[in-house]
């Protein structure tokens, strides 16, 4: 199983960015998804998922009405679209994946670094 993420960069404060997590070894269309961040020195810190249809959506308070997660199951692929990005959505920013039917979230992919500067 690999989830890769990918797309992170360095923006200025109010920037965009659309992060993607790329799935293989799982059945995707079975599985929730969600994104999960942490900033150096800090514990991490829950983003925001998606179920396995793409029916249901939750986001932390801290960037909901800033971020949008969307996932195209025939093309394995989970995203995170970032708008008015500040300073301390600053961290590294990682997918993970469960299935429907359990709570804990059984695959972590890699994370990709989003820098927001002032």
């Amino acid at each position: 199983v690999q989830l890769q993420a990918f797309g992170g960069g360095s923006v200025q404060t109010g920037g965009s960015l659309k992060l993607s997590c790329a799935a293989s070894g799982i059945t995707f269309s079975t599985y929730d998804m969600a994104w999960f961040r942490q900033a150096p020195g800090t514990e991490r810190e829950f983003v925001g998922r998606i179920n396995w249809s793409g029916t249901s959506v939750d986001y932390a308070n801290s960037v909901k009405g800033r971020f949008t997660i969307t996932r195209d199951n025939a093309k394995k692929t989970l995203f995170l679209q970032m708008s008015s990005l500040k300073p301390e959505d600053t961290a590294v920013y990682s997918c993970a994946a469960k299935l429907r039917t359990v709570i804990d979230y059984k695959y972590w992919g890699q994370g990709t670094q989003v820098t927001v500067s002032s």
